[in-house]
């Protein structure tokens, strides 16, 4: 009997749940959700697949793509804090949902390989061999009498 007044002031209220698809909810601040790639910012650098805790990214700097399992993905933004170029952010909003399980693939242009500190003269090298040769060579007994 203790029970009768919760259940009279439950039957009295409204509902405490939405009906989802026609009623969403504003997210919360800061609310982890989609992840969203700029791969035009992307320098192939991979520290967001080493960085990742289920391992869901893939980055081959070669080919120039950038890979991720959504279905693998635990969402705790790591990825998005440790990446140099700020490529990577999350929404605020879930992704939508899926009938089929799909990878989702960037490909983006390699970068451009740095450029080379120019060699020093052939020149240069020869005339240094022989002086260099000179000093290191080993005393003999005949050079030291």
């Amino acid at each position: 009997m203790l029970f009768i007044p919760t259940v009279i002031k439950n039957l009295l209220k409204k509902p405490v749940t939405r009906l989802y698809p026609a009623d969403v909810r504003e997210p919360f601040p800061n609310y982890r959700g989609e992840l969203v790639m700029a791969i035009d910012d992307c320098i192939f650098c991979g520290i967001c697949a080493r960085k990742c805790p289920s391992q869901c990214i893939d980055v081959d700097k070669t080919k120039a793509t950038w890979q991720c399992d959504p279905h693998a993905c635990v969402y705790c933004g790591v990825c998005v804090d440790v990446c140099p170029t700020k490529c990577l952010s999350m929404k605020d909003v879930h992704r939508a949902p899926m009938t089929e399980k799909i990878t989702w693939i960037e490909q983006g242009t390699p970068p451009k390989p740095k450029k080379k500190v120019a060699a020093p003269k052939a020149g240069d090298k020869e005339e240094k061999k022989p002086a260099i040769e000179k000093e290191a060579a080993p005393k003999t007994k005949a050079d030291k009498k």
